[in-house]
């Protein structure tokens, strides 16, 4: 076995050379396996562990244990303490999530903190099949449908974290194997056996089943996922160039616009084939989702707004306009000039009488999206002297 997870380590390219790297070690069989392999194999390591406090009693002595296996081998020791269930109440998350966040969190920083390039967990592949389950029945398109790749990046907040999965090349049952051969202590998680997640509920109830009805359904998935995840990297590549041949750079008549605005010709959308599949992978990366991809698709006219979490999209003047969602332009250095607000009027210059600003606006044809970010020089009195940018006032 320990040849097994040299030859994959090395053909994945998991570990940088002679650089230490985090280990996610919870105590039990997985992780202690893995825990052993990599100290045979002579890779650099030290070692992290989360002490979650969801089994009174338990916790506390997983976390003995490991911190136990990292001084018997003098491997340096990373642990931390979460009350996950205030934090799972707090932020709405379920325990799993909340868990899970905690924990990536928590080996980011140690990774940021001590230069660890990547932590590495005991992700197996049993765990790879029932993740490609878990994705299938909660819909997910073709990037759920790989399992769980041996190498990826996680993005959070402020950084992201480069997370390996030296195991994937072994089933439970031949993790299972080495630690009674090699006689490696460890801990039993008693919520492993339990069926209050999704996760479990797959492992001991649908695989199982699928085993009885389909005696070769492991290997078989192994080859399934091998494929799909082929077939997803050329799915990929191929939206990547969609993505750079119809996605451009609006081109915005304001001469100082604060956020990136990106078009796609709606001629370009009505193109694509198929057309709904494309274009949600075109907008999921500004975070929109299948079911405002639809609205988009049915509306009609110019100047509509839709919404992610982190952006705004417009339909407008044949195009699909695209932008952050951001702060106004803080005015408050500059009394004089201040975001044009609605019933604003001015005299533009080399015209007759005054005009809404919401009226010059429009005959400019700016989006909303544009239009937000118009600011105008006012004098002591509070008079309008210029749009600035686009005209002064007479």
């Amino acid at each position: 076995m320990l040849e097994r997870f040299q030859q994959f380590v090395d053909e994945q390219h998991l570990f940088p050379s002679g650089q230490m790297v985090l280990l996610a070690v919870s105590g039990g069989r997985d992780s202690v396996a893995m825990f052993d392999l990599c100290r045979r194999a002579g890779i650099p390591f030290a070692v992290a562990h989360c002490n979650f406090h969801l089994r009174p009693g338990d916790c506390d002595r997983d976390q003995q244990f490991v911190a136990d296996l990292a001084a018997s081998h003098d491997v340096p020791f990373h642990t931390a303490d979460f009350d996950t269930h205030a934090v799972a109440a707090a932020t709405g998350q379920s325990i799993e999530e909340a868990a899970r966040s905690l924990r990536y969190a928590f080996f980011a920083d140690l990774c940021r903190r001590h230069a660890y390039p990547c932590v590495a967990t005991a992700h197996h592949a049993d765990d790879s099949v029932e993740t490609f389950f878990l994705n299938l029945f909660r819909g997910t398109g073709i990037d759920g449908l790989h399992g769980i790749r041996p190498l990826s990046e996680l993005k959070m907040q402020n950084e992201e974290l480069r997370i390996i999965r030296p195991l994937l090349c072994f089933s439970r049952a031949d993790i299972d194997a080495y630690v009674d051969a090699r006689g490696l202590a460890y801990v039993e998680d008693s919520t492993n056996a339990e069926l209050d997640a999704r996760r479990n509920r797959i492992r001991h109830r649908l695989m199982p089943l699928l085993r009885e009805l389909y005696p070769s359904v492991d290997a078989t998935m192994q080859a399934n996922i091998a494929r799909l995840s082929d077939v997803g990297e050329v799915y990929r590549a191929y939206v990547d160039d969609l993505r750079a041949r119809v996605i451009h750079k609006y081109d915005s008549r304001l001469p100082s616009l604060p956020v990136a605005v990106q078009a796609i010709a709606l001629s370009d959308i009505q193109a694509l084939n198929p057309r709904r599949t494309l274009l949600f992978e075109l907008l999921r990366t500004y975070g929109f989702n299948a079911a405002t991809v639809d609205d988009i698709l049915a509306a009609r006219g110019t100047g509509r707004l839709f919404y992610s979490a982190t952006h705004v999209a417009e339909l407008h003047r044949g195009q699909l306009l695209i932008a952050p969602q951001s702060q106004l332009p803080a005015s408050h250095h500059q009394p004089s000039t201040r975001p044009w607000r609605p019933g604003d009027r001015f005299r533009p210059k080399g015209m007759r009488g005054s005009r809404l600003v919401s009226d010059f606006l429009k005959d400019l044809h700016l989006s909303r999206i544009e239009r937000q970010y118009v600011m105008v020089s006012v004098d002591a009195d509070g008079v309008i002297r210029s749009v600035i940018g686009l005209r002064d006032a007479e």
